[in-house]
């Protein structure tokens, strides 16, 4: 398993191209054209997907999900940083340090 960085509050995530997605019964399933590899996202994942279409600070992606789904932010954090992370050893997402 590769080691990654781990994703602070400032960080700007997006998502990589090369990905078929397609909504499968509220569900978003994903094949990385690249690798050949499937992937559900999930509802909720497939949420996040459509929220880093143009990029957004890890803390952004928070508060939104949180509103979204009626949840302490800090909940949402423990949830989505290890989705994302996930994602990052995949290669499906892009990571820039924010300041």
């Amino acid at each position: 398993m590769t080691a990654i960085t781990p994703i602070h509050v400032n960080d700007v995530v997006t998502r990589k191209e090369g990905h078929l997605v397609s909504d499968m019964g509220g569900e978003k399933v994903m094949m990385s054209i690249s690798s050949g590899k499937y992937y559900n996202l999930g509802s909720t994942g497939g949420q996040i997907w459509e929220l880093i279409a143009e990029g957004r600070t890890l803390d952004e992606l928070i508060e939104t999900l949180a509103a979204e789904y009626d949840i302490a932010p800090d909940q949402c954090r423990e949830q989505v940083v290890p989705f994302l992370e996930h994602l990052l050893r995949e290669g499906l997402i892009d990571i820039s340090r924010g300041e």
